[in-house]
């Protein structure tokens, strides 16, 4: 059993009834507090409602992502339709897994952005703020080094 966390987030339709809804399909033991951000990457948009999900995992990282991906689907995500970084009805991302560190095609852990997003990183501290992201310290620290230059 390996602990993984992914980052969701939503800002079409329904969000927290999406956010809730992927946090089920997902089997979250835990989930952060809900909260609402503004957007990141394309800015003229709705504001999204983020999380993090953490959930104990017997698929492999592949298929962990390959499951994330179908749960959006099941929730009316369509990424053939989307702009990168436009609004979604639902966003998975896979953050941590163990503490592995993997980078493959279509499959990077930690997730390459972690460290530069404070709404995956406060919600993740609110989690774990001790846990350890590869090759960057502690949640706690890089959410810190971030808060420092904002």
């Amino acid at each position: 059993m390996t602990v993984a966390y992914v980052g969701l987030g939503s800002n079409l339709g329904d969000r927290e009834r999406q956010l809730r809804a992927a946090a089920a399909a997902i089997g979250a033991r835990r989930l952060s507090t809900i909260r609402e951000t503004a957007p990141w990457g394309v800015e003229d948009q709705p504001p999204f409602l983020n999380a993090v999900a953490e959930l104990d995992t017997e698929l492999a990282p592949r298929a962990l992502l390959e499951r994330l991906l179908e749960v959006e689907r099941s929730l009316g995500r369509e990424r053939s339709r989307e702009t990168r970084w436009g609004p979604r009805a639902i966003d998975l991302d896979l953050l941590l897994y163990g503490d592995r560190t993997i980078d493959e095609p279509g499959l990077a852990v930690p997730h390459p952005w972690l460290h530069e997003r404070l709404f995956v990183l406060e919600p993740l501290a609110q989690l774990d703020p001790e846990l350890a992201i590869p090759g960057r310290g502690t949640v706690r620290e890089v959410l810190a080094g971030l808060q420092s230059r904002s």
